[in-house]
């Protein structure tokens, strides 16, 4: 699926680069092949990163707090962000080994897994991985468990539309709320990003947005009233954005970032969304759920432990607001067939 055949050459249809690919050579992406005029995918069942992590990692505070997903991931990425925390597996693609994992593997794998809710595409970036997303993915489903995507959003919409069959949760790195920052930093274009972002939330899909902040690139504060303002008034205001410190890593040399401008920002988004969390430092304020109606405690978060101290339900203990729309009792474990 999506490519075609354009002035002799294969052009994948995938992500809004439209890498336009001779006979055997693969797009930016690394991992998407022109063979024969059709698109193969080198990666299918290749697995870089294979482990059960809390959902809170993802990071994804209001879908299912408490409980665990099964996360893999493969190589290569669509984007080149010299900043990627990532980079081994997302900018360097290895010589492919025949060992894969099948599928049906990764079912039994997650329906065993301790207060396991499903599958969580991640590490690298999934939208490249189309096919064998899909095909984990509808398993999944039909087991009746749970899927996430955390993704950096740069697909094309009709990409978008075959994922959004599959796929109930998201979490978006909207890396900035400025073209340069894309341009120069990551090599794509924001507009695609944010009509990812909006078709995923008009199909109803949770979503949460994530923002790595880099000083001297993405942390005006005159940005992220901007980026938080849009959020509330398109999006919604109960959408959880995350702000999280960056580390020099990869190309990017830069200091980290300082916990002050974390905290200016938190306070900034905060005016316009009800739910805004720092990640990534954990020792700053900014970690737990407040109730946006009455200000009670309902999740306190240490790392990621969590302890849900106000909730009946999945409502505010105290006034009743309705918290968490996806919920299932941190002490109820999965128990498989």
């Amino acid at each position: 699926m999506f490519y075609r055949v354009s002035e002799g050459r294969t052009e994948c249809l995938l992500c809004p680069h439209n890498c336009k690919l001779a006979e055997n050579k693969t797009g930016i992406c690394g991992v998407r092949m022109n063979r024969g005029g059709k698109i193969e995918l080198l990666t299918y069942g290749i697995i870089s990163g294979y482990g059960l992590d809390p959902v809170e990692k993802k990071p994804l505070y209001h879908f299912h707090p408490g409980m665990n997903i099964l996360s893999i991931g493969s190589y290569g990425c669509n984007m080149r962000c010299d900043f990627c925390q990532n980079y081994n597996i997302s900018q360097n693609v290895p010589p492919f080994s025949s060992k894969r994992i099948e599928p049906e593997e990764i079912l039994r794998q997650s329906i065993d897994a301790y207060k396991n809710i499903g599958v969580a595409f991640t590490y690298n970036e999934p939208i490249i991985w189309y096919e064998y997303v899909k095909d984990v993915a509808v398993k999944i489903k039909e087991a009746g468990q749970k899927t996430v995507m955390v993704t950096n959003g740069f697909v094309t919409p009709r990409a978008l539309d075959e994922y959004l069959k599959f796929i109930d949760a998201f979490n978006v790195d909207l890396k900035a709320f400025n073209e340069k920052f894309y341009k120069e930093l990551s090599g794509a274009k924001l507009g695609p990003v944010i009509n990812s972002i909006e078709k995923i939330a008009k199909a109803g899909r949770h979503l949460e947005i994530t923002t790595l902040i880099i000083p001297g690139w993405n942390d005006n504060p005159k940005e992220m009233e901007s980026e938080a303002k849009w959020i509330a008034s398109v999006l919604g205001r109960d959408i959880p954005l995350h702000l999280s410190r960056y580390f020099p890593m990869y190309k990017r040399k830069d200091p980290a970032t300082p916990p002050e401008v974390l905290l200016q920002l938190y306070d900034i988004a905060s005016q316009h969304l009800d739910f805004v969390y720092i990640g990534n430092a954990v020792y700053l304020t900014g970690q737990n759920t407040y109730c946006p109606k009455c200000g009670a405690l309902i999740t306190k978060r240490e790392g990621y432990n969590i302890k849900h101290t106000g909730l009946t339900g999945n409502k505010c203990s105290v006034c009743g607001r309705e918290i968490y729309q996806h919920f299932t009792s941190a002490s109820t474990s999965y128990s498989p067939n």
